[in-house]
């Protein structure tokens, strides 16, 4: 086995170490972390690019070309339907109101004006009933200048 070799196996294995890391760190974010979003960003970011760094260190250590376009195929399709399918769910739960909207930064998608939600207020599903349905509905009136 020439020093080449030698390197080349020691890169993959590596790459390969790495995009593991990356893989497990990704899982144990979709079990630990508390909420939709939360969740969405550690099962794809993380995990995207552990996919990519195994695929980079298998490609390297198979060293041909029907691997290597195999391995490439498949990165490519990763990395379109991974961001895709987050960016999806993430609008579902919003839609759905599964997000904490008070723990929102900045929420473009709230068409109230800038307004917050006076009715729904945490992880409850939209066809939650309002805790104090008299009261958010008065405030919603009031908010709305029909009070």
């Amino acid at each position: 086995m020439s020093v080449l070799e030698t390197v080349r196996d020691g890169l993959a294995i590596g790459l390969l170490l790495l995009g593991t890391f990356l893989c497990l760190t990704a899982g144990l974010g979709l079990v630990r972390f508390p909420d939709v979003l939360t969740r969405m960003h550690a099962g794809t970011k993380p995990q995207v690019l552990g996919v990519l760094l195994i695929m980079v260190g298998a490609a390297i250590r198979l060293q041909g070309w029907s691997a290597t376009w195999m391995l490439l195929l498949v990165a490519v399709f990763q990395m379109l339907t991974a961001p895709v399918s987050a960016h999806m769910i993430s609008r579902v739960a919003y839609r759905r109101r599964h997000v904490r909207r008070d723990r929102l930064l900045v929420d473009e998608l709230n068409t109230g004006g800038g307004m917050r939600d006076r009715v729904y207020r945490g992880d409850e599903p939209a066809d939650a009933p309002p805790e104090q349905p008299g009261a958010a509905l008065r405030e919603s009136r009031e908010e709305d200048g029909a009070g």
